[in-house]
């Protein structure tokens, strides 16, 4: 029904309006008690086979939301009810800010990817911890944290810090976001000597808490990387993984490659999301799970359009996937249609 009524007539309407909108939906039908019963029967699929533990969190199943969706943790909940194991918030940043000038979200339909240029467009981490504060566990969530786009390179540990202190009681997991192509400057920090210093800043300080609030354990810190990136770099990577101790990394966020695109829109500025990402972002999971041994668990996000680009990712050494351009494409039967290809 998604791909045949549904989505035709969203994809008539601008794509960042249609995404309000269907905030907006999503939050009224799940009010409606009955209509509510059906989207958990038509999208719900529990079973215990479907449970991952990975850094110490225990997943109902492996197929969450990608940060990007729910940038404000307005709508965490009810996208949970379309059967993802996990919902990443954010990016999230210190300040409230705009993001890029509109328009800035584009479809490339016959690539089946999408462009964005969106610039962390959020209301302030503040904003955000006032929702986060009425899950009470029900969610698993992940906190994707960055930079504001005034904030100076030479300053943007002290965003990442804020962000990682209001965070820490609402979170599951942390995620540094380093490799969005959308705000200046922010993927020079993917270069090794600043990544570690942001890096084993935010771990220093994850033990710091863990010994002031008596805990067992810190939060995981994962890191999510670009697919552009370079083998000597994914090595630089490894090296940066290995040396701060953070829990793994997210691969991949968008791309800035417009390799083999068909869409007029392919000459739009911004990230690359969708099936032109499918190849690579799996070869670099590939790529960090072997030169690595396995030796930390990798989140694989980046094309997954169908149950089998799912199981591909997987195979390639990761743990947990993510969608977002999937999800927008195919609608939530494809977290269904992971979870039961998943149990053969």
């Amino acid at each position: 029904m998604y791909k045949l009524l549904i989505r035709p007539l969203l994809f008539c309407f601008d794509p960042e309006k249609v995404h309000y909108f269907t905030f907006s939906a999503l939050r009224v039908i799940n009010k409606i008690p009955i209509v509510s019963s059906v989207f958990n029967s038509l999208y719900q699929f529990e079973d215990k086979r479907l449970e991952r533990e990975v850094f110490g969190l225990k997943f109902k199943n492996p197929v969450g939301l990608a940060a990007g969706f729910d940038k404000d943790a307005k709508l965490y909940k009810e996208l949970s009810n379309l059967g993802f194991g996990f919902i990443e918030i954010g990016t999230l940043t210190p300040k409230a800010q705009d993001g890029n000038p509109k328009k800035r979200l584009f479809r490339l339909q016959e690539d089946s990817g999408i462009i964005n240029r969106m610039g962390f467009n959020n209301g302030g981490v503040l904003e955000a911890v006032e929702r986060l504060k009425k899950n009470n566990g029900h969610v698993l969530i992940g906190g994707n944290i960055g930079k504001n786009k005034v904030t100076p390179n030479e300053n943007a540990t002290e965003d990442y810090v804020i962000c990682f202190n209001a965070l820490y009681d609402y979170v599951d997991y942390f995620v540094v976001n380093v490799s969005s192509p959308n705000t200046p400057g922010l993927r020079e920090l993917q270069d090794r000597e600043p990544l570690t210093k942001l890096l084993q800043t935010l771990q220093d300080l994850n033990n710091q808490k863990t010994v002031t609030l008596s805990l067992s354990k810190g939060k995981p810190i994962l890191l999510k990387i670009a697919p552009d990136l370079t083998n000597e770099q994914l090595l630089d990577i490894i090296a940066i993984v290995n040396d701060t101790k953070i829990a793994g990394v997210i691969a991949t966020n968008t791309t800035l490659s417009r390799e083999g695109l068909q869409s007029v829109n392919k000459i739009e500025a911004g990230g690359l999301s969708g099936k032109p990402l499918t190849k690579r972002s799996t070869e670099v999971i590939r790529f960090l799970a072997e030169k690595s041994n396995h030796a930390f668990p990798i989140i694989g996000v980046g094309g997954i359009h169908t149950a089998e680009d799912a199981i591909e990712k997987l195979n390639a050494g990761a743990s947990l996937l993510q969608l977002y351009t999937g999800f927008i494409y195919e609608g939530p039967q494809l977290i269904k249609d992971i979870n039961r290809k998943l149990l053969g």
